[in-house]
């Protein structure tokens, strides 16, 4: 899968913020409930216009993020 079919940035849409194409719930937005522990499926239920799919790809997204950055971490 690439993420690329599902996440966009549009500067009129979200603040500029990366959001899944067609809604406007930013990839933070489905990052942060995973975070929680929300299941794909709770939030399937939470969020009707998000997929499966487009779930998975805010985490390739984020993988890909954090290949190419590197965030300093509290020793």
């Amino acid at each position: 899968m690439d993420w690329r079919e599902y996440v966009v940035v549009d500067p009129h849409i979200c603040h500029g913020q990366a959001h899944i194409k067609g809604t406007r719930i930013m990839l933070s937005v489905v990052l942060d409930n995973l975070a929680t522990g929300l299941s794909i499926d709770e939030m399937l239920k939470s969020y009707p216009s998000l997929t499966r799919d487009s779930v998975r790809a805010a985490i390739g997204y984020a993988a890909d993020l954090v290949r190419e950055r590197v965030v300093a971490l509290p020793a």
